[in-house]
C-alpha cells in the first residue's frame, strides 16, 4: 500500500537531500511544505503518513507545528530532522509527540532503523535511483546557491549551538542564518543583528583545506560579554579585562571548532584552522571588520545570531568566504547531494 510522505523544511536543497534518502523500495508518494502552515494543511488533506519535520523555519516552526499535531490529535507519524542538535530540542519535541529525532545531514543508516522500529518499512535501504523519480531538480541560480549553503550553515550553526549548550547548561535560540554575497565594502551590512553604536569584542578564526579558505569571526557586545562571564561562573581573582577575554576566546574556540568540524563533514573536507587573532576589544563594528578583506572582491556572509534568552545574551558567528572558495563550496555540496 503506497504510504504520503511530507518533507517540510524551508530549504529547497533540505527537502532534496531528505527525498534522496528516502529508499528506493519504500512505496511512496512524497509531498513538500516550506513551513508549519503548510504542513498541518497538508496534513489535514491526507498527505502526511509520515512527516519528517525541521525545527527552525518561518511562518512556522517545527515547534509550533508539533505543538498543533498534538493539540488536534493529527494522524501523523513526525521525525525530526533538524540542525538543531541540543539535548532540550530533543526532549521537547518528543514530549509533544515525535516518534524519533535524526540530526542533519540525513544519516540514511538511523532513518532505517526508525522505520523498521516503528514498522513503517523493513525492506532494503538503497536509495540511489530516488533521485529519477522525484521531481524535484531546480535550475541552477543564484537563489538556489544560497539556499545551499544556508542549509550548510544551519547544520553548522546547529553543532556548533549544541556545544554552547552543553557547556552552559543552557537551551540556546538558533535562528534562520542571514546568507549574503556582497562586496568587500558592503561587508558591514551583513551584520544585521549588530547596531551601529554597539561596542563590540570579536575573535576571528580562519581555516583552509582542499583550495577553500574561510574565516569565522565571533563577536560579541560589551553587555553580552560581561553576562556570559558571570554566565559562567569563572574565578574572581582575575582582572575584568583577564575574564572577558577568556569568555571571548572560550566560546570563539567552542563555536568555531564546532563549526569547522560540521563544515568538513557535509563538503567532505579536512580544514585546518590558524591560532584565533583578536580583531578588537570595545570597537565599533566598521573597527572589527576592517582586516585583510580588501583582496576579497566577492564574499559570501553567513551571519548566526545565538541567543540564550533565560540570561538576555546575545551573540554572533560570522562565516566569511571569498568569490573563489565560494564557488568550490558550492560544487561540494552539489556534488556530495547528487
Amino acid at each position: 500500500m503506497t504510504m504520503s510522505v511530507l518533507i517540510c523544511d524551508d530549504s529547497g536543497f533540505a527537502r532534496r537531500q531528505m527525498a534522496r534518502a528516502i529508499p528506493d523500495g519504500w512505496d511512496v508518494d512524497i509531498h513538500f511544505a516550506e513551513n508549519g502552515k503548510e504542513a498541518l494543511s497538508a496534513i489535514k488533506q491526507g498527505k502526511a503518513d509520515v512527516m519528517f519535520l525541521d525545527l527552525n523555519m518561518p511562518v512556522m516552526d517545527g515547534y509550533q507545528t508539533m505543538q498543533i499535531v498534538k493539540e488536534q490529535d493529527l494522524p501523523t507519524l513526525v521525525i525530526v530532522v533538524s540542525g538543531d542538535v541540543q539535548p532540550e530540542a530533543h526532549k521537547k519535541m518528543l514530549g509533544l509527540g515525535a516518534i524519533a529525532f535524526i540530526a542533519k545531514p540525513i544519516d540514511n543508516q538511523k532513518l532505517g532503523e526508525i522505520l523498521r522500529q516503528y514498522g513503517v518499512y523493513s525492506g532494503d535501504m538503497t536509495s540511489k535511483g530516488r533521485t529519477e523519480k522525484v521531481a524535484i531538480v531546480e535550475p541552477h541560480s543564484q537563489g538556489a546557491e544560497l539556499d545551499a549553503y544556508r542549509e550548510m550553515a544551519n547544520v553548522a550553526m546547529g553543532r556548533a549551538g549544541e556545544q554552547v549548550a552543553k557547556l552552559l547548561g543552557e537551551f540556546i535560540q538558533l535562528p534562520i542564518p542571514n546568507v549574503n554575497l556582497i562586496t568587500n565594502n558592503e561587508l558591514h551590512m551583513a551584520m544585521t543583528d549588530v547596531k551601529a553604536s554597539d561596542r563590540l569584542s570579536a575573535v576571528s578564526h580562519g581555516f583552509i583545506g582542499a583550495g577553500i579558505n574561510g574565516e569565522a569571526l565571533v563577536i560579541f557586545n560589551d553587555v553580552n560579554i560581561v553576562n556570559m562571564g558571570k554566565l559562567l561562573n569563572y574565578k574572581q581573582n582575575r582582572t575584568e579585562e583577564e575574564s572577558e577575554l577568556e569568555v571571548l576566546m572560550d566560546i570563539s574556540n567552542i563555536l568555531v571548532g564546532a563549526c569547522i568540524n560540521a563544515l568538513s563533514e557535509q563538503l567532505h573536507v579536512t580544514f585546518s584552522h590558524n591560532h584565533p587573532i583578536i580583531l578588537g576589544r570595545h570597537c565599533d563594528i566598521d573597527q572589527v571588520l576592517e582586516s585583510n578583506h580588501e583582496r576579497w572582491d566577492k564574499i559570501l556572509a553567513i551571519e548566526i545570531a545565538y541567543a540564550i534568552k533565560s540570561h538576555d545574551i546575545q551573540f554572533d558567528l560570522l562565516l566569511l568566504f571569498p568569490g573563489n572558495a565560494m564557488e568550490l563550496v558550492y560544487a561540494k555540496l552539489v556534488t556530495v547531494t547528487q
